[in-house]
């Protein structure tokens, strides 16, 4: 049966549409706009009064991996036996009982972005899911998502507590450097061997080469340094940053800078070499020595840089608050309808899924927020209804 949303306030990408309607069938939107006729067997949701919005993405956080409301003794968001443990998934450690799953549908979050920790310089394989089901596998919108990579104070802290490399920012740069470099020669090793095999094959050669010794680690590297998968690198400090560039620039990576809190002292850097930043969260303390510069401006400066960013939260049932984050950055000099888009449309598009969310458009997933007001009057807006795929998975009693 089609779903019709009647009556509210839509917002697009594009246009703010009064009086609107959203029509779902089969999980997907159909159709919106003004005159959009609804089927006469169609189920009516009424939005007069209310807006009508996509669901919100939350583009980095660890939700599930640090569990809310349990001993930080359980938790499974860092593997710190090693610092390059590229084969980690988050997906593999993904509860969906976890409480802030709960909090996120509540708060109209639809997708998430779940990212190992920052304690090792290569941390892990992130996973994007939507915020319903019953297993991971079926909130699964795709991993891996990105490979998450962590400069600054976390890797050099617990790795020089253990008396191992790295425990200084050189060692975070050089083991960093040193894997991606092994992987590069492994990639072109194995592209080797794949053409000895063809020669073999179409009878160019006597003897089949020797099985190629896979390594796991490298295996999957490979796919960052063939830019085939995103690395997200942690860096708070400006030099952090500026050293995650200088790596990701000497290895031609596809990444993205996670937190940049200090971006917006080197914003004009960024914005011309065109790197999207994920920066928050917000509403945080300077917990440690290389937030000292942070500043809830840094979001708007980024973007009135011509910076393309998205707005994270970071930590478990926090995720809930991804509204008010984005409304911290419109009161601190960030333009609404880009601080709208940094936790809709433009974080599905540093993600890459925005084929499918982000915004109300026809052919992508019905993930729809029905709230009270615009989502960034935090006084007054309070999420009515929540769709995912086109079915409710929360209502306003």
């Amino acid at each position: 049966m089609m779903l019709a949303i009647r009556g509210g306030t839509v917002l697009t990408p594009d246009q703010r549409i009064e009086g609107g309607v959203v029509l779902v069938e089969k999980g997907k939107i159909k159709a919106v706009g003004a005159d959009v006729a609804s089927p006469a067997d169609a189920a009516i949701i009424d939005a007069e009064g209310r807006y009508v919005i996509p669901g919100l993405i939350e583009p980095h956080c660890h939700v599930s991996l640090f569990a809310d409301g349990i001993d930080p003794r359980f938790y499974d968001g860092n593997e710190m036996t090693d610092p390059i443990t590229p084969n980690m998934r988050a997906l593999d450690a993904i509860h969906p009982e976890d409480l802030a799953f709960a909090d996120m549908r509540a708060a109209g979050i639809t997708t998430i972005n779940i990212s190992p920790g920052s304690a090792n310089v290569i941390g892990g394989q992130t996973a994007i899911v939507k915020t319903v089901g019953r297993t991971a596998d079926e909130m699964l919108v795709r991993a891996p998502g990105a490979m998450k990579m962590a400069l600054g104070e976390n890797p050099k802290r617990v790795y020089g507590n253990q008396k191992k490399l790295p425990s200084t920012r050189m060692g975070n740069a050089a083991i960093l450097r040193e894997w991606l470099t092994k992987t590069q020669a492994y990639v072109e090793k194995r592209s080797l061997h794949a053409q000895k095999v063809e020669a073999f094959e179409r009878g160019d050669a006597a003897e089949a080469p020797e099985p190629f010794e896979i390594d796991v680690r490298l295996e999957i590297l490979g796919q960052v340094v063939t830019r085939e998968m995103q690395a997200h690198i942690h860096a708070h400090r400006a030099d952090d940053i500026m050293t995650g560039i200088r790596i990701a620039e000497e290895f031609d990576l596809d990444y993205v800078l996670i937190h940049a809190t200090e971006g917006y002292k080197i914003a004009d850097l960024i914005a011309s070499k065109g790197i999207p930043c994920i920066p928050g969260p917000i509403l945080f303390s300077r917990m440690k020595l290389e937030l000292r510069g942070m500043t809830p401006a840094n979001t708007g400066i980024l973007a009135n840089a011509g910076v393309k960013v998205a707005i994270q939260t970071d930590e478990g049932s926090a995720v809930r608050y991804l509204t008010l984050n984005a409304a911290v950055c419109t009161r601190e000099g960030m333009n609404p309808d880009d601080a709208l888009r940094a936790i809709t449309l433009t974080a599905a598009e540093i993600l890459g899924i925005d084929e499918r969310v982000g915004s109300l458009e026809p052919g992508k997933d019905a993930d729809i927020a029905i709230l009270t007001a615009h989502p960034l009057d935090i006084a007054n807006a309070r999420v009515d209804r929540v769709l995912i795929e086109g079915e409710t998975v929360y209502e306003r009693s």
